[in-house]
């Protein structure tokens, strides 16, 4: 417990309470409210994430074994019901937890900007990560017969390292449907895998004036229009293309590049789609390469 409440203090300490309190006042979040204020609640459920307690109960005898150090921890005076802790999570705005998150993340990022790969936008790796869930509790959340969960979509700032974007659906949603909410920023890069060759989503990242780099399929329909020569080590081609497949072609007209590299390391051979024309072949496989952050970030 005393190495627990170090490392939540700490925590605390980096959180911006006057701007939780704007958020709360913005939506009236503690009107009536006269102990349980949202921001007890919000300590009381990052105390639980951080000692991995297992259940809303877990969690509350934890908190009532301490109770002379929570008012110090920022929980409050008076012991907290499991009733009133149920009731404050499922009826509370959850606008107010969703915006101090996002203004928090980005604070998080700005105090740990890092210039890796000396590109003038930021560097993103979007990806999904499925937690389960028991369908006895959250029935709504099936997604196989006897399974349940939901997909946390994340963004993913790969010189910060932190993440910039998260976006929450049932597991049964495919990887490529949370593109669409992404919120794109002009100039900067975006790495997907193979499973967000959505063609549609991947243009209107182009209309953004923004650039995607993404691991092509291997049943990829298209035709060469100008190739590059004197490859660079372990680049087998470099050069433009335009999709051939009606329906892909259809919702991404313009050129694209292609670059397939490969991987000495792996004994593997990676092709990639994008539309970074500027950037040199070494360049966007190493992009993707460094996409095994956001894969880190999940385990």
């Amino acid at each position: 417990m005393n190495q627990d409440k170090y490392i939540f203090a700490q925590l605390v300490a980096f959180l911006d309470r006057n701007h939780f309190n704007y958020l709360a006042r913005k939506y009236s979040g503690d009107r009536y409210v006269k102990h349980f204020t949202y921001w007890n609640q919000l300590l009381a459920l990052m105390f639980g994430q951080l000692s991995n307690r297992e259940s809303l109960r877990d969690l509350v005898v934890a908190l009532e074994s301490h109770q002379s150090k929570c008012y110090h921890l920022g929980l409050g005076r008076n012991p907290i019901a499991k009733t009133t802790f149920a009731t404050a999570n499922q009826n509370r705005d959850n606008r107010i937890f969703e915006e101090f998150a996002f203004y928090m993340m980005d604070l998080a990022r700005s105090r740990r900007a890092m210039e890796i790969f000396k590109l003038k936008g930021n560097v993103y790796a979007f990806d999904s990560t499925t937690i389960p869930l028991c369908l006895s509790v959250f029935w709504w959340a099936k997604f196989r017969k006897k399974k349940g969960g939901v997909k946390a979509h994340v963004l993913y700032n790969l010189e910060s390292q932190v993440p910039a974007f998260f976006h929450v659906t049932t597991a049964s949603v495919h990887d490529s449907k949370a593109m669409k909410e992404i919120p794109y920023e002009s100039g900067s890069y975006y790495v997907f895998d193979r499973g967000y060759n959505a063609f549609k989503e991947l243009y209107r990242i182009h209309l953004h004036e923004s650039f995607f780099i993404v691991r092509a399929k291997k049943n990829l329909q298209y035709r060469c229009i100008k190739w590059r020569r004197r490859l660079p080590r372990n680049v087998t081609t470099d050069s433009e293309i335009l999709l051939t497949d009606n329906a892909s072609a259809m919702k991404y007209s313009e050129k694209l590049r292609l670059v397939k590299y490969y991987d000495e390391e792996q004994s593997r051979e990676f092709s990639f789609l994008n539309n970074a024309f500027h950037l040199s072949s070494l360049e966007v496989a190493n992009l993707y390469k460094n996409r095994w952050q956001i894969e880190l970030f999940f385990k």
